[in-house]
């Protein structure tokens, strides 16, 4: 686990920034769940950021249901993939290498943002990172995620606990796409589910693109 401290000034409460690399999806929602109650006792603002990766596992958040995965796939049926029933927004997500998982736990209330204002601010520090990256990303209207000419990059899923956030956002670097036919992350839109490489038409090294987005966020 490697951490990395941001710039700080007297008027900016710190932010502590965690790489955690590749750890299990249970394993780190106990994690975020520990940092809830740490942050909301505290009086000073501060922000933890987990980055990591997870091993492959389907998350159903409380916009999904069962049948928008694929249960009949071998690899559910003999339980190579595990499927955890969670309580963020959104619906079935696929986690696995190679995917971004970008966890904010941050009092709402210390800075004074709604919900709809801190996931508008992820998402803005998201697409400034593809821009930083020379990806073009959009949000289109009423929709949480970023999407790209080849399709949907990065999906957002947020809880609150305590007016703390944890979980958040889930962006697509280098994945097997393969895996992600395994679900219907939105059954009214059909979403199509892309990646950084992609969109590129080139490498992109997951490296960077923590930096850059610890950079922006």
């Amino acid at each position: 686990m490697c951490r990395a401290d941001s710039e700080t000034d007297q008027q900016s409460p710190s932010v502590e920034t965690f790489l955690l690399g590749r750890i299990d999806f249970g394993r780190c929602l106990e994690l975020q769940r520990r940092l809830i109650g740490q942050i909301g006792g505290r009086d000073d603002g501060q922000i933890v950021l987990l980055l990591c990766e997870h091993p492959q596992v389907i998350t159903v958040g409380r916009g999904g249901s069962p049948g928008d995965i694929a249960s009949e796939n071998r690899l559910l049926r003999s339980g190579q993939i595990e499927v955890h029933w969670v309580n963020r927004g959104g619906g079935c997500m696929v986690h696995c290498p190679g995917q971004l998982a970008i966890y904010p736990v941050l009092p709402l209330r210390w800075h004074g943002f709604s919900v709809g204002e801190y996931l508008q601010r992820l998402q803005v520090g998201m697409v400034e990172t593809l821009d930083d990256l020379g990806i073009h990303g959009n949000t289109p209207p009423r929709r949480f995620g970023i999407w790209g000419r080849t399709g949907q990059l990065a999906a957002l899923g947020v809880a609150v606990r305590r007016w703390v956030t944890y979980y958040g956002a889930y962006l697509n670097v280098c994945p097997p796409m393969g895996l992600f036919r395994l679900v219907e992350t939105d059954p009214q839109q059909h979403t199509r589910m892309s990646c950084l490489v992609t969109e590129r038409r080139g490498p992109v090294r997951m490296m960077t693109v923590r930096a850059t987005l610890v950079r922006r966020l």
